[in-house]
């Protein structure tokens, strides 16, 4: 026999996901004053009631006390009882008549004839002798201290609330604005600052956000230095080499032909083209590079590359179109991507022209994850072959000129560069 299956779903219940704005400061701060502001305006409204009921009550109940001596003095006298007394009244509560029968006297609060009464009674020769007295306005001035106080307390959660979200609201839109210069920071902007007018006298005291901000505008200042140190060190390094790397060419051309020849002769066009390189990386990190745009023709320009690059590159134009761009640039990030994929991809490489996006691929491993998940990085190598510098110069000049480079897995296996111009 197979067994049961469970009515129940296997399914884990999904936990209730509350919008994101909840996990704001700004909402979690008002949340915080409401709940004290109603606690304490809770606590306080309840002491006053207490104390001004216990008052009220026992004012009604002296009054009452007072009158219900009048009323047994004339008793005993055998005077006419006054008005608003009587023996065993018909609404006297039945707790407070069974208290008279008893011998003794008490008060106790209840309705007459549809008012709020004051009822006072004693004992009358085996009687209830009692007397009412009008509780209806002590009642009243309860319930209207008690819509005051319910009603300055709303006041004062709104204006607490207000003025409570207007503090933080400064604060957090401080907070939001040193975030927004860290991203700008983390994108390549070395020159955002936060500037936040609390650093800028050190005699005045700053808060946690401002500290916060110092602590950011030092720490770009420190990195931009060291950038710009690294940056300076490399055009320093490859303009150096390129002094004894022009003789050591020259001087290899004089070389009788032969295998050794050929190998010293490639390796210094080797180290040339690695030096042309760290300037060329070195200029765009300045952030010194003017572009020259003008209007092309995508498709032949396209062809013009890979005639340039002399792969067996297939070109696919599925539709092209003109673009006002940087033709040396656009032809350097393209040469790089197309040699690339041959040297680290395999064939057969298309290059395809959709109106303004340019796709570059091969039928290789693919990019390494690291590349797909944050760009390339100079000198990274993935699975024993390193891309150098090519992709790296490739993503510094799609953003000289304005477009976006993009390092994709490919259905089917192998790696997709997606090259978005401007205006698509």
């Amino acid at each position: 026999m197979r067994p049961a299956r469970s009515s129940r779903s296997s399914r884990p219940l999904r936990r209730l996901r509350l919008p994101s704005w909840t996990a704001t400061l700004t909402w979690k701060s008002a949340c915080f004053i409401v709940v004290m502001c109603c606690s304490l305006a809770a606590v306080l409204g309840a002491l006053v009631h207490v104390e001004v009921t216990r008052q009220t009550v026992a004012t009604a109940r002296e009054k009452a006390l007072g009158k219900l001596l009048e009323v047994s003095r004339a008793y005993e006298a055998g005077e006419p009882l006054p008005r608003g007394s009587w023996l065993d009244p018909v609404g006297l509560p039945p707790e407070l008549r069974a208290l008279a029968v008893s011998g003794r006297r008490g008060t106790l609060v209840a309705d007459h004839r549809g008012r709020p009464t004051m009822w006072a009674a004693g004992p009358a020769d085996g009687r209830a002798l009692a007397t009412a007295v009008d509780y209806g306005q002590s009642a009243q001035t309860i319930s209207g201290l008690d819509n005051a106080i319910i009603g300055s307390s709303l006041l004062a959660i709104g204006g607490t609330l207000l003025m409570g979200a207007f503090a933080v609201t400064r604060v957090t839109r401080r907070l939001h604005l040193t975030a927004a210069v860290a991203r700008r920071i983390t994108q390549g902007d070395l020159d955002a600052r936060v500037n936040d007018p609390r650093t800028r006298t050190p005699a005045r005291h700053q808060d946690e956000v401002a500290t916060v901000a110092a602590a950011l505008d030092t720490m770009a200042g420190s990195l931009q230095s060291k950038l710009e140190s690294e940056r300076r060190f490399t055009a320093d390094v490859a303009h150096e080499l390129r002094t004894p790397l022009t003789g050591l060419q020259a001087a290899s051309e004089l070389l009788p032909e032969s295998r050794p020849t050929e190998l010293v002769r490639e390796r210094v066009r080797t180290m040339r083209q690695l030096t042309e390189d760290l300037l060329e990386i070195s200029r765009l990190d300045s952030g010194s590079e003017v572009v020259e745009s003008d209007l092309h023709q995508l498709g032949r320009l396209v062809h013009r590359v890979v005639r340039a690059s002399g792969t067996d590159t297939e070109v696919v134009v599925v539709r092209d179109a003109h673009v006002e761009t940087d033709r040396r640039r656009l032809e350097r990030v393209l040469g790089n991507l197309v040699a690339n994929a041959h040297k680290h991809g395999r064939a057969p490489v298309v290059l395809t022209v959709d109106g303004p996006v340019v796709t570059v691929r091969d039928h290789g491993d693919g990019f390494p994850a690291y590349l797909v998940a944050h760009g390339p990085q100079r000198f990274r190598s993935g699975g024993g072959k390193g891309h150098g510098l090519g992709l790296t110069i490739a993503v510094g000049q799609a953003g000289v000129i304005g477009a976006r480079l993009e390092f994709l897995e490919a259905e089917g296996g192998g790696g997709l560069a997606v090259l978005t111009l401007p205006g698509s």
